[in-house]
């Protein structure tokens, strides 16, 4: 039986405002570079994965300043690359540092409240397991889930990154569930479905960005509408 649901944060409950797209066509205009917005998208599907690969292996907060700034070169040549750009490595190091400097919120997406909302009239715990540097309480606050969501892991509360199970099981810790009372629902496969589906939890895909249409390996959803209908068919 059911009795939990937890959520990744980003591209899960929130996304930036400006978004990817605008943060990059600011940054990349001021290169004399034209992005569209399929192509960004294209591109951080690339670099995403790039991203969750490198967290599998290594949390991007224990790279020494060189690893990381070549890190994120390589996260930019791929969002260009998506976009059909191809400059040399060095530039795209320029632009990453750009785009650094473009203020942004995280903002949730409008169908985040009125599910939650929903799913806590059939008595589930909510939970949040997500990636930042920051603790599950204060993200909770600058967020407004505090008074919604149960609980709210971080890699910093937890000591461990997604996927590796441990913050999984941290979490579930915390609620004395069992994982396969759990889901998860998140935007990366790498670390997030493959995350929850190693630590015992049922996973689901959202895939607001359509970069997955043909995945099959668990549930997918591409927004949150009619979780609850779902959630009642899984049991």
């Amino acid at each position: 039986m059911i009795k939990a649901v937890f959520f990744d944060l980003y591209n899960t409950l929130a996304g930036f405002k400006p978004s990817r797209f605008e943060i990059q066509s600011i940054a990349l205009n001021s290169f004399g570079l034209k992005p569209t917005p399929d192509g960004i998208l294209k591109g951080y599907a690339l670099a995403d994965k790039f991203m969750a690969s490198q967290k599998s292996i290594q949390p991007l907060e224990n790279l020494k300043t060189p690893e990381l700034e070549n890190f994120f070169a390589k996260y930019e040549s791929l969002i260009l690359k998506g976009a059909g750009i191809n400059i040399p490595i060095h530039q795209c190091s320029q632009i990453w540092n750009a785009v650094k400097e473009i203020p942004y919120q995280m903002s949730l997406f409008d169908d985040v409240l009125p599910a939650l909302t929903e799913l806590k009239t059939l008595n589930l715990h909510l939970g949040m397991i997500s990636n930042m540097g920051t603790s599950g309480l204060s993200l909770s606050k600058e967020m407004g889930l505090n008074k919604i969501i149960d609980l709210l892991i971080t890699s910093q509360d937890a000591g461990f990154t997604n996927p590796d199970i441990r913050i999984f099981q941290f979490a579930l810790k915390h609620l004395n569930l069992q994982a396969q009372e759990a889901i998860f629902i998140g935007d990366q496969i790498e670390s997030d479905i493959l995350g929850a589906e190693n630590a015992g939890l049922l996973p689901i895909l959202i895939d607001r960005d359509i970069n997955h249409p043909n995945f099959s390996r668990c549930h997918r959803i591409t927004s949150l509408e009619k979780l609850t209908n779902k959630l009642k068919l899984l049991g």
